[in-house]
């Protein structure tokens, strides 16, 4: 089943109130495709099916899932007590053409809005049975964004810098950066404080959950 591509943001919510209370295998049904028992060799199913659900056009693209509205897809999976179970994925980052400003980085792009999907992440509901809340549109506020570009700035001066080794996933309020791989041989190339060329894990921004927990308390998104 091939979902058209939204036209706007009305659209687009009115296409994820269709799939809220829903579970996956509902979902997973409608697209015809079958659902996993777990996501051990699955890693991604969710968001893949959800963006195939809404009509997600970007891919593997440095960009917005929906283009044409320049609207980003988050998953975020809950734990029993209704809170973020993790921290949230935006983006990897080149580490050896680094981005010099906020305003025209891949992060403050993917950030600037972004539809929130809630999911059931308890690990005692199964995969199939794990159902969708209600999604949420937003856009960080003045003070969240002022946050956001403080350590993006912080984090990106310090790879500039050569010292991407000492950057750890304590640092940064809003954001940090976390080594993303699937195994320890799957490197890429960086640069150290020499200015020289090095091999290294690759690193992504990641969203804390004391921000994600701002955006469900300011929105309170229910799952029926």
């Amino acid at each position: 089943m091939v979902t058209s591509p939204p036209l706007s943001e009305n659209e687009l919510l009115e296409s994820a109130s269709k799939i809220a209370g829903k579970t996956l295998r509902q979902i997973a049904n409608q697209q015809r495709l079958e659902t996993p028992d777990n996501q051990t060799h699955h890693k991604g199913w969710v968001g893949q099916l959800l963006e195939l659900s809404l009509g997600a056009t970007a891919g593997s693209l440095p960009e917005p899932d929906f283009l044409h509205i320049g609207v980003e897809l988050k998953t975020l999976p809950l734990n029993r007590t209704g809170k973020p179970k993790e921290s949230t994925f935006v983006c990897a980052i080149n580490l050896t053409n680094l981005e010099s400003q906020w305003e025209n980085s891949l992060v403050q792009r993917k950030l600037s809005r972004v539809l929130w999907l809630p999911i059931e992440a308890d690990p005692d509901i199964p995969l199939a049975a794990r159902r969708i809340g209600s999604a949420i549109l937003w856009s960080p506020d003045k003070d969240q964004e002022s946050v956001l570009r403080r350590d993006w700035e912080e984090l990106m001066d310090m790879i500039a810098m050569g010292e991407l080794e000492q950057i750890t996933a304590h640092q940064g309020q809003y954001l940090q950066i976390r080594p993303k791989a699937s195994n320890s041989k799957a490197l890429c190339k960086g640069i150290n404080s020499e200015g020289e060329e090095i091999l290294t894990l690759p690193r992504g921004f990641y969203l804390r959950t004391i921000l994600t927990m701002q955006i469900l308390n300011q929105h309170d998104p229910e799952i029926k």
